[in-house]
This record gives structure tokens, C-alpha cells and sequence, in this order.
């Protein structure tokens, strides 16, 4: 007798069994009594067996169970009739009870090849390891059965061996190349080992077969993002929103990668799509900022960062981003705080003191802005207009002497002398000089 079993999905092998998803295994008739014993306890016997499989047929398990477990106590030894019980009590969900009946089948006919199979699905979601052994010996007596190397696929899977799974899915492929679950998982597994190119024409696949899924669909999608292939990515997008329109996340990540493909404008109008109730959640309102901050409007960005900082305050980047909007739009006092919040925040964050410097220098905080020179100083080389910015703020803080050493290494290292910096640094030189000199006298 032959018993196959149909996995449904990658991560669950299960049974139809009390509602639970999946294809009942295919059950013959028992080959192995077909002689009619005359006598009536032989015939007694052998109707037992006709009416348990009866039972099994319409799927009346506990009958099942019960006039196999009759037969056996006057037939113990029928391997044939062990691995029924066992698939009968599986379809009560009494996995305990049916390992014992397969194992009791395989003990006495080692060669039974579904009851191995059976064996190891029943053991693949509490214990994918130990179902390992009984679906490898499943795939040597059925070198051509899809289904088992499926299984062996998925339990090497669930015990972290990628590789040997990867093997079984791709024979299993081989076998029966117009399996639409085993494309799905191949190319999940390929995904997750860090090999989208390789996921990228399984996930094209499965969708040949299933045009609809949206797990497939979703795994192309990503697959084409970790490649950068940004535009296909979104066409694929297209079509997944098709089928669920109102996976708002969905939305948001076709409106980044519209954006990562450089097209702001229909980013934008993705969000705008994606926030119809007028209401964004963070990771819509960070996009919607990063395009304006891209688009220099700076404007329209500041109150979408606010928004956000109310969601996420203790996100260091969007203080920073802030204050930057803030920056750029020239309004010094406001930009100020919110950078001092992000350098509290990551005070590691060499950008955020250059914003910083940049907003006290020009809001003629110059002892402050000296400070955030001097922190940088320690950290990185300093572009030359630094040294301008230094003498400006000794200058304005009548500190002439550290003045004029920053005003000379400015002149010494810029070598634009028509640059207004160079002038203006050239004509406070001499001035200093001259004053510092007549202060001596």
C-alpha cells in the first residue's frame, strides 16, 4: 500500500485533518489480504480490515483508529496495517501515537518507504532534526518522489543547514519543475542566504505558475530591492498593489524606490496616495522629509520633521535633520536647539557639530562656535575655510593675537587671492598687525 504526502506550504507541513490545510495521503486498498479466509474468524478479521479502511476512506478517523487497533491485537505484526493506524491517528492530530505506529511499521518492513516519509512529517514541526533521518531514507527508496526530498528540504531548512536545503529543493525542482511551492521556497531560502540574484528567477517562476501570490510577488520585489534594481522593483509593486491595494506599507516602499530610481515627484505622489486620511506614520514622514530636503524645500520639510520628532523622539537623525532645515531656511535660533539635541543624542555625530558651528557662527554665537571648531579639530582635518571662520570668531571676541595667527594660516593655505575671503582675511591682517604693534609700544 502507498501513502504520499502533499506539503502545502514551505514553513508547515500539515494534514487535512480537522480543518488543519493540506492533502490527506492517498490511500489504497491493502494488497496483502486479498485471499478470503473461509473460516469466520478469518472473515470476521478481514471485514475489520475492509470497514477500517471504509472509515478511512470517508475520513472517520476514530473508526479508523479503533478497527485497526482491533485488527491488530489479532495480527500484530501486519506493517502494512501499523502504518494505517498511523496515518488514521494522524488525522486525529495524535502525532505522539502515530510516530509509534510508523516506527512500528519500519521495524517490521524496513523497506517501507512512505512510513519513513510519514515518519519524518510528523516529526518535521516539533523536531526537525530528528526527522532528518527518516525523510533521507524516505529519498533513497523514492529517488523519484518530489514530495520527499521537499520534506528533507524543509527540515534542513528549519535546522540552519542552507546548503543541503538548497540541494534537496533544487532536485526536488528537477523532478517536477512546474511545482509552484517548491519554486517559492527555493527562492526564499536563496533570499534569506543572501543570493538574490540567484532568488530572482525562482520567485519568477512560482509567479508563472501563480500569477496571484502575493507572497511570491513580494518575495520578487524584494529580491529586485537588495539588487538596487529600483524601477523593476516598482513595477513589481505596481502589480502587488493590484492584487492588495491597501497595504500601506506597500505604498511607502514603492515610494522609495521610486525615489531611489530618481523620481521624487512620483514619490511623492505615492505618499500622497498612501496618506488619503491626511495622517503619516513615521516611516512615511521620514521619506516625505528626506525628498523635500533632496527637492531644497525646506519649507515643507520642517513641519513634516516636527510631525515625525513627535512619533520618534528619541531619533537622533530627525533633531538633525531638523536643525539642518532649519539651517538652510537661515533661521539660526531655531536650528540651533534641535542640533544640540542630536549632538546630545549622538554626540559621536561629526555632521551634526559642522551644522552646529556653521548655526552659531552665523547667529554671532562665536565663543560657541570656536568650541565646535575645536571638537572638530580633534577628529578630522579641517577644510581650509575653517581657519577664516577661526579668525572671524577671534576677531569679533577682540582676542587679536589668536586672531591674526588664523587670519595668516588662512593666507598661507588659500591660494585664491581674488576670493572676497582672501580680502576681507588679508586687509584684518594688517589691521591687527598694526594694532597689536602699537600695543606693545
Amino acid at each position: 500500500m502507498t501513502a504520499i504526502l502533499r506539503a502545502a506550504a514551505l514553513v508547515s507541513f500539515c494534514f487535512v485533518f480537522g480543518g488543519v490545510s493540506g492533502e490527506v495521503l492517498a490511500q489504497n486498498t491493502v494488497t496483502s489480504h486479498k485471499r478470503i479466509p473461509q473460516d469466520p474468524a478469518a472473515v470476521a478479521l478481514s471485514n475489520t480490515l475492509a470497514e477500517a479502511q471504509a472509515a478511512l476512506d470517508r475520513a472517520d478517523f476514530v473508526t479508523a483508529v479503533s478497527d485497526y487497533q482491533s485488527y491488530l491485537e489479532k495480527r500484530p505484526d501486519d506493517a502494512a496495517v501499523h502504518f494505517q493506524l498511523g496515518y488514521a491517528l494522524t488525522g486525529l492530530e495524535k502525532l505522539d501515537e502515530a510516530k509509534v505506529q510508523y516506527q512500528r511499521a519500519i521495524d517490521l518492513n524496513p523497506k517501507m518507504a512512505e512510513a519513513y516519509l510519514n515518519l519524518g512529517l510528523t516529526l518535521l514541526d516539533s523536531n526537525p532534526s530528528a526527522a532528518i533521518a527518516p525523510l533521507q531514507k524516505a529519498t533513497e527508496l523514492l529517488p523519484n518522489q518530489e514530495r520527499a526530498k521537499f520534506a528533507l528540504a524543509v527540515a534542513y531548512e528549519r535546522t540552519g543547514k542552507a546548503s543541503l536545503a538548497i540541494e534537496q529543493y533544487q532536485a526536488a525542482e528537477k523532478l517536477d519543475g512546474k511545482d509552484f511551492e517548491t519554486h517559492l521556497a527555493l527562492a526564499r531560502l536563496l533570499l534569506s542566504a543572501g543570493r538574490a540574484a540567484d532568488a530572482e528567477p525562482e520567485f519568477h517562476m512560482a509567479l508563472e505558475l501563480q500569477k496571484n501570490s502575493i507572497p511570491a510577488r513580494a518575495g520578487l520585489i524584494q529580491s529586485l530591492t537588495v539588487q538596487k534594481k529600483s524601477e523593476a522593483a516598482a513595477r513589481e509593486l505596481d502589480a502587488y498593489l493590484e492584487l492588495a491595494p491597501n497595504d500601506h506599507g506597500a505604498r511607502i516602499q514603492r515610494a522609495s524606490l521610486l525615489f531611489d530610481a530618481g523620481k521624487p515627484d512620483e514619490a511623492l505622489a505615492e505618499l500622497d496616495r498612501a496618506s488619503k486620511d491626511n495622517t503619516e506614520d513615521l516611516p512615511a514622514l521620514k521619506l516625505r522629509a528626506i525628498i523635500y530636503a533632496q527637492k531644497k524645500q525646506y519649507s515643507d520639510a520642517i513641519p513634516v520633521l516636527v510631525k515625525a520628532i513627535a512619533l520618534a523622539p528619541q531619533d537622533a537623525n530627525l533633531p538633525a535633520e531638523l536643525g539642518h532645515a532649519y539651517l538652510e531656511k537661515k533661521d539660526y535660533p531655531n536650528a540651533i536647539p534641535q542640533l544640540i539635541v542630536a549632538m546630545k543624542v549622538n554626540p559621536g555625530s561629526l555632521d551634526v557639530v559642522s551644522d552646529l558651528v556653521a548655526a552659531e557662527y552665523l547667529n554671532k554665537n562665536y565663543a560657541a562656535a570656536l568650541s565646535g571648531l575645536d571638537f572638530l579639530a580633534q577628529h578630522e582635518t579641517l577644510p581650509l575655510g575653517s581657519w577664516f571662520i577661526r579668525a572671524t570668531c577671534y576677531d569679533k571676541l577682540n582676542q587679536k593675537a589668536p586672531a591674526l595667527d588664523a587670519y595668516q594660516r588662512f593666507l598661507q593655505l588659500n591660494k585664491d587671492e581674488n576670493s572676497d575671503m582672501y580680502f576681507e582675511a588679508a586687509a584684518r591682517s594688517r589691521t591687527l598687525a598694526r594694532e597689536l604693534k602699537e600695543n606693545k609700544r
